[in-house]
């Protein structure tokens, strides 16, 4: 049985939505001091609706094949919907991730959590701080540069 599946290596070989989106609505940034893995989720949001969304992601296969596939799940969803997403089902929609890179599609889920915050935290807008308690959000500065 081959190690990663077809999509792992579709969305590694020809990732979706890779780059920058200047003056972004929100921005998640989280890291892996362990593997090294650096993941960044920028957001555009009208109307809460997600209507574009982009990755820089510095790290393994796994780790650029969960950013693709998470922004393929979010991209022209509402905010609440993208809060939903876990990783569960980025490893899910990638066909399985090998158990030693399931971290990949938790840091997916933590960085497009922390892109939401960064959103509502720059527009003021209330939202309850529990739905951030397993997030990193508020460590997002703490990736070494």
């Amino acid at each position: 049985m081959a190690l990663y599946s077809d999509k792992v290596m579709d969305h590694f070989r020809n990732p979706r939505n890779v780059g920058v989106i200047e003056n972004a609505d929100g921005i998640g940034e989280v890291g892996n001091a362990k593997c090294g893995d650096i993941m960044k989720i920028y957001l555009k949001i009208d109307n809460d609706i997600i209507s574009d969304v982009k990755f820089e992601t510095f790290g393994c296969g796994s780790a650029i094949a969960s950013s693709s596939m998470a922004t393929e799940l979010i991209k022209g969803k509402p905010l609440s919907e993208a809060l939903t997403l876990t990783n569960q089902a980025v490893t899910e929609a990638l066909d399985g991730l090998p158990a030693h890179k399931i971290h990949c599609s938790v840091l997916a889920e933590e960085a497009i959590r922390n892109a939401v915050k960064d959103y509502y935290d720059k527009n003021g807008i209330d939202y309850d701080p529990d739905m951030f308690k397993n997030c990193n959000c508020h460590h997002e500065h703490d990736v070494q540069e």
